[in-house]
Parts: C-alpha cells; sequence; structure tokens
C-alpha cells in the first residue's frame, strides 16, 4: 500500500507540476517525476511482455526528455529566459514540438506506444493513452503559437494516416487502441496551428469516450477481438457499450465523437485549407473501417 500511494501521488504530482509551471525546468522535472513513477506499474506484472515494454517506454520518454532539455537550454542561451511562453527561436521550438509528440504517442514518433500497451495491463494502457497526455498536449497548447503551422498540420495528418492503417489489420483490442489513440492525436495536433482551444475539447472528448472502453474492456477480460464475439452472450448492455463508444471514437455522426472533428473540418475550411480538410476526411474514412468492423463483430 505505500509503494502504491507514493506512486500514485508522484503520478498525479509530475502531471500538475507541469501544468502548473512557467519554467521549462520545472516543467522537466515534473514530466521526468511522472515517468520515474508509471514504471514500476508497467513493469507490475512479471511477464518479459511487461519488461521489454517498460524499457521500451523508458528509452523513449528518456530521449524526448533530453530532446526537451535540448531545445529550453538552446533557447535560454539565444534569449536569456527559461519562461515557457518565451520558447521565440525556430530551432528550439521545432526540438520542442517532436520531443513533445514523442512523450504522448504521435506519428512520425510512434512507434513505442502499439508495442508498449500490448505489454502491459489494460489498467495501464489507460493511465498511457489518457492521463499521460495531459502534460505533453498542454505543453504544447502553450508554445502553439510559436510552433510553425506546417509542421503541426503534417505531423498531424502523418498521424491520421498512420493511426488509420495501422489499426487496420490488428486482432489485439490493445493494438488496435493505440493505434485509435495516435488517430486522435492527429487530429488534436492539426487543429492545434490554428484553434488550440478546439484542440484541448477535442482531446478532453477523446479521454472521456477511451476510458470507460479500457474499463468495460478490463471487467470483462477482453484482450482480442476474438473476445469481443463471445461476451456478446455474457454481458450484452456491456459489449453493446463498447460498440457504440467505439462509433463515437470514430467520428460517426450523430455520437460525440463527431463534433469535435466537424468543428475542425469547420475551421480547416474557414482558413482555406481545403486539400487538408479533404485528407483529414479521407483518412478519418480509413480508421472508421476498423471500429465498424469491431461494431459488426459484437
Amino acid at each position: 500500500p505505500t509503494a502504491i500511494t507514493i506512486i500514485t501521488l508522484s503520478i498525479i504530482m509530475g502531471t500538475i507540476l507541469t501544468l502548473s509551471s512557467y519554467n521549462w525546468l520545472m516543467a522537466w522535472i515534473g514530466l521526468e517525476l511522472n515517468m520515474l513513477a508509471i514504471l514500476p506499474i508497467i513493469s507490475k506484472p512479471k511477464t518479459t511482455r511487461a519488461s521489454e515494454a517498460t524499457i521500451k517506454y523508458f528509452l523513449t520518454q528518456a530521449i524526448a526528455s533530453a530532446m526537451m532539455l535540448l531545445s529550453s537550454t538552446t533557447n535560454a542561451w539565444q534569449t536569456g529566459s527559461w519562461d515557457i511562453l518565451e520558447l521565440k527561436n525556430k530551432f528550439s521550438t521545432t526540438i520542442m514540438a517532436l520531443s513533445l509528440m514523442m512523450k504522448m504517442g504521435a506519428a512520425p514518433v510512434h512507434f513505442w506506444l502499439p508495442e508498449v500497451l500490448q505489454g502491459t495491463t489494460l489498467q495501464t494502457a489507460l493511465l498511457i493513452t489518457t492521463w499521460q497526455k495531459l502534460a505533453p498536449v498542454t505543453l504544447m497548447y502553450m508554445i502553439s503559437n510559436n510552433i510553425q503551422p506546417a509542421l503541426l498540420m503534417s505531423a498531424g495528418l502523418l498521424s491520421m494516416v498512420v493511426g488509420g492503417l495501422g489499426g487496420i489489420n490488428q486482432t489485439q483490442l490493445r493494438k488496435t487502441m493505440a493505434y485509435s489513440s495516435i488517430n486522435n492525436l492527429g487530429w488534436t495536433i492539426m487543429i492545434m496551428a490554428l484553434s488550440p482551444n478546439l484542440a484541448i475539447m477535442n482531446i478532453t472528448i477523446y479521454i472521456i469516450m477511451t476510458t470507460p472502453v479500457f474499463l468495460m474492456m478490463k471487467n470483462t477480460s477482453m484482450k482480442t477481438l476474438q473476445n469481443l464475439t463471445t461476451t456478446w452472450t455474457t454481458s450484452t448492455a456491456m459489449t453493446l457499450s463498447i460498440a457504440l463508444l467505439m462509433l463515437s471514437t470514430s467520428g460517426l455522426p450523430p455520437f460525440t465523437g463527431f463534433m469535435p472533428k466537424m468543428l475542425a473540418l469547420n475551421e480547416l475550411i474557414t482558413q482555406k485549407l481545403t486539400t487538408l480538410a479533404t485528407l483529414a476526411i479521407m483518412t478519418s474514412l480509413i480508421s472508421l473501417l476498423f471500429y465498424l468492423r469491431i461494431a459488426y463483430l459484437i
């Protein structure tokens, strides 16, 4: 109980410290505390898969933290300020954006996320896909005015493509949820360049929808698509709820998940970025394919 209390407090404290800091060093300390606290949780199941997932998570987060330090130090060297909002150096903003994308698991630095989720329990997978995204997304929100819009939009579009194509041939539910997370982060990052508030709303709705999915999967011990077909007989209401939540996450009207996507597309078209909006819709259709497949199986 003591260890669990310390770990839980460290995870909460780390995120809150990052969310409330004005200084790059404090934000970095918060992320570091958060990372070190979650490692024992990932490695708790005494299996080789869990150990492998822990090492993968640790290495990627450590590299991202090193990039954060490099970026903030270069910026402080150029501008003389450690303030988060004072990230004016172009090199620093690009490196910082990449490190934050790596922390949250967005393409092109997403490779660790499906592997780590597959090696952990559903409870830990829920923690990584929801709570662990809050700090990096908030930091990106704070510096969104300084990042080049082209970088955010191309990374967002790439995340959508990777999330859509990666999830199609998966039979493992945790990997499917990982690619779903990458796809959703794509929408968040892409719209961050034009309307940061909309990006925050998008990630909030995603977290609200994905939490019950993971909790229900944990309740019924679902791990593969085959498990989905057999749970219908034992817990009908829960399986139906998962199907509806999956369709909502995919952004199918009239579900809640359609709203942030519609607003994002509206924003893109208002800014005369029709080609980007068209590409976003097309990648959204790819991801809709595997959500629909899950719903059909149920």
